[in-house]
C-alpha cells in the first residue's frame, strides 16, 4: 500500500475549485490580448512602410518627389525596424530609447508625406499615410510615457 499523499491532478484541481478556472482562463485571456497587441504594433508598422512604397512608386518623378521619396522610405521603414529592436533589448533603458527611435521616424515620415506632391488621384492615399504616421506617433509616445 502507498502511503505517499497524492495530489490531484491540474485539471482535476480545476474541476473542484471554480476560481483556479476563472483565474486561468483570464490568465490566457491576458496573455492573449498582449501578445496580439505587441504583433499587431509590428504587422502595423510593417504594413505603413509597405503602403509608403506603394505610394511613393506611383508619385511623379519630379526632382523633389524624388529626394522627398528616398527619406520617405528611410524613415517609414525605420518606424518598424526600431520597434522589432525594442521587443528584442534586455533594459528598460534602451527599449525606451528604441522606442523614441520609432516615435521619431513616425513623425518624419509624416514631415515627408507632407512634402510630397501627389497626383490628383493620390491626395486621399496621401492623407491616409499622413494620418497614420501621426497615430503612430501618438502610440508610440504613450507607450514611451507609461514606460516612465
Amino acid at each position: 500500500m502507498d502511503n505517499r499523499c497524492q495530489f490531484p491532478a491540474r485539471d482535476e484541481e480545476e474541476m473542484l475549485n471554480p476560481k483556479l478556472q476563472i483565474l486561468n482562463s483570464k490568465q490566457t485571456q491576458m496573455s492573449q490580448t498582449q501578445n496580439s497587441k505587441k504583433y499587431d504594433l509590428r504587422e502595423r508598422t510593417l504594413r505603413f512602410a509597405k503602403s509608403v512604397r506603394n505610394y511613393v512608386s506611383n508619385l511623379p518623378k519630379t526632382l523633389g518627389n524624388i529626394e522627398d521619396a528616398r527619406q520617405l522610405i528611410k524613415a517609414s521603414g525605420s518606424v518598424g525596424a526600431n520597434y522589432i529592436e525594442a521587443e528584442e533589448t534586455l533594459s528598460r533603458k534602451d527599449f525606451v530609447l528604441r522606442i523614441k527611435i520609432s516615435r521619431k521616424e513616425a513623425k518624419e515620415s509624416g514631415y515627408w508625406l507632407e512634402l510630397s506632391e501627389p497626383q490628383n488621384e493620390q491626395t486621399r492615399e496621401k492623407q491616409n499615410l499622413i494620418k497614420e504616421a501621426t497615430e503612430l506617433t501618438k502610440i508610440f509616445g504613450s507607450i514611451v510615457e507609461k514606460s516612465k
